[in-house]
């Protein structure tokens, strides 16, 4: 399980400061998919990122089956089996789709069924392992490519936790149907706690619980059959309304 205990985070611009995270507290339990949502801006992302270890949270503590880890950046993470899917995933010349893979999966794969296993991966995210198992992930890649090949390489990885920053965006529908399908193979497995970041109704849909981030706040988290009419009822553009603090749901 992990747990967050009065997380803030608070940046500094022109000697004025913003509050972009204000003392949050929750548990995410091991083995459920978790679907955060809310208005854009609202510091889902900056949320995850803490998670993640790319962003030091100002104030507060994060633990991992009880063990503190706030101090533990995102490699010492990805070795306690945390990974993180950018919405914007960086590009690296001189490195291939299948370079990443073999640097995601460690030494579990035998090298005699590496083409077959990685070109499934590919597969499972939309592109032909002929076209990209051994091109360049640089700049000649769209940011949909460079998108479904870093969700192959968490595919790959046995995660105890893997965080998902909207992970549709830059794809094509049908590359987006593959990705639900992934999604809820994991789900249905688990084995280990999904934390996606999303407006997309689908991927609410096969949420186990739904998070709910307003204004800085963790606002509401609660199972999907809870939370998610009221998401379809108002839509995004009413959240900040409908699910602050002291409002109908809570």
């Amino acid at each position: 399980m992990l747990e967050l205990k009065n997380i803030s985070f608070t940046i500094e611009e022109d000697g004025q400061k913003t509050e972009i995270l204000k003392n949050i507290s929750m548990k995410l339990e091991d083995n459920q998919f978790y679907a955060m949502t809310g208005p854009n801006g609202g510091g889902k992302s900056t949320l995850a990122k803490i998670i993640a270890g790319i962003v030091t949270p100002t104030t507060g503590q994060i633990l991992l089956d009880g063990v503190d880890i706030t101090e533990k950046d995102i490699t010492e993470r990805a070795r306690l089996g945390v990974g993180y899917s950018f919405q914007q995933p960086p590009r690296f010349k001189g490195l291939t789709a299948r370079d990443l893979l073999r640097l995601a999966s460690g030494s579990e794969i035998d090298p005699k069924k590496e083409d077959e296993y990685f070109g499934q991966l590919l597969l499972e995210v939309g592109l032909c392992p002929q076209d990209y198992l051994d091109r360049d992930v640089d700049a000649s890649l769209s940011g949909g490519e460079s998108k479904r090949i870093e969700i192959a390489t968490m595919l790959c990885r046995k995660m105890r936790m893997a965080i998902y920053d909207e992970p549709e965006a830059g794809i094509d529908l049908w590359s987006f149907s593959k990705l639900i399908d992934i999604f809820l193979e994991a789900r249905n497995r688990k084995e280990g706690t999904i934390l996606v970041i999303s407006h997309q109704e689908k991927i609410l849909e096969m949420a186990d619980q739904i998070v709910l981030v307003v204004d800085g706040e963790v606002t509401h988290i609660g199972q999907r059959d809870e939370v998610l009419p009221h998401l379809l009822m108002k839509g995004d553009c009413d959240l900040k309304c409908l699910f602050r603090k002291g409002s109908v749901i809570d």
